[in-house]
């Protein structure tokens, strides 16, 4: 980065290159935006990945009421409501924004957009692009048209570490590149970084993201919310790759099975069967597993040999291990996939801290509750990003002084990652939870590369532990019943620290919240 840091005091800061951050920036234009991505824009974010497409009321039998009440029964009591149906009226136009951008969705030969299938859905409401590349395809039509925009000035290489904060509001970002530790003024930030798949050794997510946005918003002072209901996918390719590859649930929409090495299909019992809502599936597909047995998906009839076609990644994947879809079973087990909580926002995507913005996986606005339904998330991060930069650009630019830079260390999860794996997985429970507070909270107090991750793993670990129920994608082997009343909560990391310093020298505490 050769250029004076100076030069770009005042401007908005988007921190992140994925779906949410790009289309952020864009509907600022013309308004002078700097964009921060830790690499080449999309290349490490989770938005290229994505499988399974947006989901959006666009049929002709379907509507923004229908596709709530799915959202709403995924969620598991647990939705905002009013923020979700406002989200999902919204999601047909974004898919319009989206292909006025150059996206190339998929489309039937009369030119109607083709929709997909998949669990928990009702209708048939996934938009696809290029079959099972959805994310890659979008990124590319978004990393595009950025390029093109002349007020979006794209950093790459550079690492944001710190907020800079005075009295509850933004004053800036300490980042670091190649050449050092650089301070970026400015009292406009938006957060748009992705999740946390780097913290668990089984995930489908880059295993950069482990929770950077979370920790910057939390070492600000931060409200974080919902932070113990992370999504595990019950259908990833079971192998020694890691980030393990994702097998859409798309997959299962076109009518795949999901067996055991006796070829039985154990889920039968379930309603929904494989397209039951992703907690329950992957808690019936781990339950399998811990009993010894292996666990396939079986595409051999359906999609059979369309499988190709429609899913040429998911072919291509199993192709590199030997497997052919059409003839042979894919051996499957659940990663982690995606993470409903976040930072706290409102309507429009604002934080409890003054100047501070977070759009996407980052955010915890409401929509997904304790569950997210397939495919929401693209959708949310598309529609929610319009009204950040709304937001924003109706707020006052006040002048920022530049400021002495700090060197804070690169996060590195490697430290935390069996502690999360063990305790915050599929199934909890109040022991693992208090060992993993008390064995964090060193980590998460101190000041090197272990830090930021220990700091999201407290938090959550914490949030979990306070939960003494099972809802949505939160299962507690120990209270394994939903509680009467549906309650969201809130955290500080200062909250999490207390009750973890409270664990450390009570070890017969029990959570509370």
């Amino acid at each position: 980065m050769n250029a004076d840091v100076r030069s770009f005091f005042g401007r908005p800061i988007i921190v992140g290159g994925g779906i949410a951050g790009l289309m952020t920036a864009l509907h600022l234009a013309p308004e002078p935006v700097l964009l921060l991505s830790r690499n080449r824009l999309g290349t490490d974010a989770s938005s290229t990945w994505a499988q399974g497409g947006l989901a959006a009321s666009v049929g002709d039998d379907d509507s923004p009421t229908l596709h709530l009440a799915d959202t709403l029964a995924a969620g598991d009591g647990l939705c905002d409501e009013e923020i979700a149906s406002r989200i999902l009226r919204a999601a047909p136009d974004a898919i319009e924004t989206l292909a006025g951008f150059g996206v190339r969705f998929d489309r039937t030969p009369e030119g109607k957009l083709r929709l997909g299938q998949e669990a928990a859905h009702g209708r048939r409401r996934i938009v696809h692009a290029g079959g099972d590349c959805s994310g890659r395809e979008v990124m590319r039509a978004l990393v595009s048209a950025v390029h093109s925009t002349p007020s979006i000035v794209v950093v790459e290489g550079v690492e944001a570490r710190r907020l800079a904060v005075k009295e509850n509001a933004v004053r800036g970002i300490w980042a670091s590149c190649s050449m050092g530790s650089v301070f970026f003024g400015s009292r406009r930030v938006v957060l748009a970084t992705g999740g946390i798949g780097g913290l668990f050794f089984d995930t489908t997510n880059p295993l950069g993201s482990c929770g950077q946005g979370l920790a910057l918003a939390a070492r600000a002072g931060a409200v974080l919310s919902d932070l113990e209901f992370i999504q595990f996918h019950p259908t990833a390719l079971d192998g020694p790759g890691r980030p393990m590859q994702l097998i859409s649930e798309a997959i299962r929409g076109e009518g795949a099975t999901i067996v055991d090495e006796t070829g039985r299909r154990f889920l039968e019992g379930l309603e929904g069967i494989e397209l039951a809502p992703r907690d329950i599936v992957a808690r019936a597909v781990w339950k399998h597993l811990s009993k010894g047995h292996r666990v396939f998906l079986d595409t051999r009839e359906k999609p059979g040999t369309a499988f190709a076609v429609q899913f040429p990644t998911i072919a291509s994947a199993c192709r590199d291990v030997g497997i052919d879809p059409g003839r042979d079973l894919i051996p499957i087990r659940p990663a982690q996939h995606y993470h409903m909580g976040g930072v706290a926002v409102d309507a429009d995507g604002r934080t409890s801290v003054a100047g501070l913005w977070a759009c996407g996986e980052v955010a915890s606005t409401g929509l997904h509750g304790a569950n997210r339904l397939a495919s929401n998330s693209l959708t949310e991060a598309v529609v929610c990003a319009r009204w950040v930069a709304e937001s924003l650009l109706g707020t006052t630019v006040r002048r920022t002084k530049p400021a002495i830079t700090n060197d804070y260390p690169s996060p590195d999860p490697t430290t935390v990652r069996s502690l999360l794996s063990r305790a915050l997985g599929i199934v909890r429970d109040s022991e693992s939870l208090k060992a993993t507070a008390r064995a964090l909270l060193p980590l998460a107090d101190g000041n090197d590369a272990a830090s930021d991750p220990a700091a999201v793993g407290l938090m959550i670990a914490i949030a979990a532990l306070w939960r003494e129920e099972s809802r949505g994608a939160h299962y507690r082997a120990d209270f394994p019943h939903r509680a009467a009343i549906a309650r969201r909560f809130e955290i500080t990391l200062a909250d999490a620290l207390a009750a973890a310093r409270e664990l450390a020298h009570s070890p017969s505490l029990e959570g509370a919240g």
